[in-house]
């Protein structure tokens, strides 16, 4: 579900600004992006892999332009042997002629004859030089064959990384379904109040794990997203916290707990030095939340922006 950029902001001269930075703003656990942040463990690992699958196909790419380039280039070096040859035997033919057909052969076909013999025994030079040359190009690209990740190789190598993202999601799916059976036979209603009763007493990392398994079962997923999102600000997990407090506005955005959301949103903005959008932000809670704590709040921390 995408932001509503009317009701999130709720400001008439200010929601197409902060609608145009919110991709920047909420990009959180976006692998596309150049520069991804608040990525859970799966995530990293895939983008790892990723990466690493990137630069191979980029090495085998360039290792077969290499062997393209060198083959391209003894195709041209034995195409011009074999117009060498061509020609040393025409001239070997025409002496074999001159030497049947003429039994007085002129001053000027002994000359003839002469400069026929000298190109014969330059283009013997020539032809030997060029399969020196071929047999030194041929050894590089068998060097390079050798070396070179081959097609069959490759797929190889995608065929095991996906088998080891098939194993990791097989094993995530174990841990989780041993977690959750502590949830077994407790309604959701329970686990939400013990999931508040955590926050209240700062077990957030057992807080976290109630909301987040109140999210699988789609109960109040977006308090529950919002509260992940207050744990993750107050451990200082900027990106992380900007992340759910996005997903809790596009699934509710006109919770009572708005105002301390867009704030915090804000700050966390500020906290990872997207000033832009922070200040964006600031103004949004500024002219919406006007009178509230938040509103006095985001103007203290929009003052230090100037």
């Amino acid at each position: 579900m995408r932001f509503n950029k009317l009701t999130f902001i709720g400001v008439t001269f200010l929601p197409l600004f902060l609608y145009a930075s919110e991709p920047s703003a909420f990009g959180a656990g976006d692998l596309n992006n150049p520069q991804p942040y608040g990525l859970t463990q799966s995530e990293k690992v895939i983008l790892q892999n990723k990466d690493k699958l990137h630069k191979i196909v980029v090495e085998n790419n360039n290792q077969s332009n290499q062997v393209e380039s060198l083959r391209e280039r003894i195709d041209g070096i034995q195409s011009v042997v074999e117009n060498l040859t061509r020609k040393a035997h025409n001239n070997k033919i025409k002496i074999e002629q001159l030497n049947e057909h003429n039994t007085e052969v002129s001053k000027n076909s002994d000359e003839y004859i002469k400069r026929l013999e000298l190109a014969i025994g330059a283009n013997s030079e020539a032809v030997a030089t060029l399969k020196k040359s071929i047999d030194s190009l041929s050894l590089k690209v068998d060097t390079i064959v050798s070396n070179y990740v081959s097609k069959d190789d490759y797929n190889s190598l995608v065929n095991d990384v996906n088998s080891f993202k098939t194993l990791v999601s097989k094993e995530f799916k174990s841990v989780g379904n041993k977690e959750n059976s502590q949830f077994s036979g407790v309604s959701n209603g329970d686990i939400y109040n013990k999931a508040k009763a955590y926050f209240k007493k700062r077990y957030f990392t057992k807080a976290i794990e109630y909301y987040s398994y109140l999210i699988e079962k789609n109960y109040k997923p977006a308090y529950s997203h919002y509260m992940i999102g207050e744990m993750k600000y107050i451990r200082k997990n900027y990106a992380e916290a900007i992340s759910y407090f996005k997903k809790s506005a596009s699934l509710y955005d006109k919770a009572s707990y708005m105002p301390k959301l867009m704030l915090h949103t804000a700050i966390s903005m500020d906290k990872t030095n997207d000033k832009e959008h922070a200040k964006a932000f600031y103004q949004g809670v500024i002219v919406k939340y006007k009178g509230t704590e938040e509103a006095k709040e985001a103007q203290k921390y929009l003052n230090q922006l100037k």
